[in-house]
């Protein structure tokens, strides 16, 4: 189950377009968007710093406060990140019911990779699904669900149906063909090596082939 909810005091602003967001950056501001629900769409900015704990608490539901005012939870439905510094430049929260089921996106975390019995045979780890549709309360929606893939031998396949999502969260993707990590024989890096030696041995051959003709002109 979640942890208790993650507080984030905010600031009402007006759109006022991508001079006035960049400005709010430079301060150390994230704009960002509080909709859904009954309530109509407020813009808001926050301070980067308490977003980033907000956004890294365990628990989903985050209690969101407009200037001072009464808090009201919601979810995270998007963050727009920087391409290389990966900080959030916007976010958009979606106002949630605290007692009604919402859908959701979790990621799937893969336990014991290095440890795994394929991998220490030589086998690679391939992770095909990194993310799976829930569907719980606010408050029940996991940080992630685990997956433990220790006994996981070469040639094996982990399917979605053997994923154990936690008590009062549904999984609502096809949980029988959806192929969540596979463990592959290892490549041969001999064979590997072969075939860049006997490239480079035909390239070599054509060059002082290349050059007689020269000389014979």
């Amino acid at each position: 189950m979640a942890q208790e909810n993650a507080q984030l005091q905010t600031t009402s602003r007006e759109p006022e377009g991508s001079r006035a967001a960049r400005r709010l950056r430079r301060e150390g501001r994230v704009p960002g968007v509080l909709y859904g629900g009954s309530g109509e769409a407020i813009g808001f900015h926050a301070d980067a710093r308490e977003l980033r704990v907000a956004l890294a608490a365990s628990s989903a539901v985050i209690e969101v406060s407009v200037d001072g005012g009464r808090a009201t939870p919601a979810v995270l439905k998007e963050a727009q990140r920087h391409p290389v510094r990966g900080e959030v430049t916007h976010i958009d929260l979606m106002r949630v019911r605290l007692d009604e089921e919402i859908h959701a996106v979790v990621p799937i975390e893969l336990l014991n990779a290095e440890q795994a019995a394929g991998a220490k045979l030589g086998g690679i780890l391939e992770q095909i699904t990194r993310e799976v549709n829930v569907e719980a309360l606010p408050t029940a929606i996991p940080e992630s669900i685990t997956y433990d893939v220790a006994e996981l031998e070469i040639g094996q396949t982990v399917l979605l149906e053997a994923v154990a999502a936690p008590a009062g969260v549904k999984i609502l993707d096809d949980v029988h063909d959806t192929v969540v990590a596979l463990m592959s024989a290892p490549r041969l890096q001999a064979t590997v090596e072969e075939e860049i030696e006997s490239e480079t041995e035909v390239v070599g051959e054509e060059e002082p082939a290349a050059e007689d003709a020269a000389a014979e002109e």
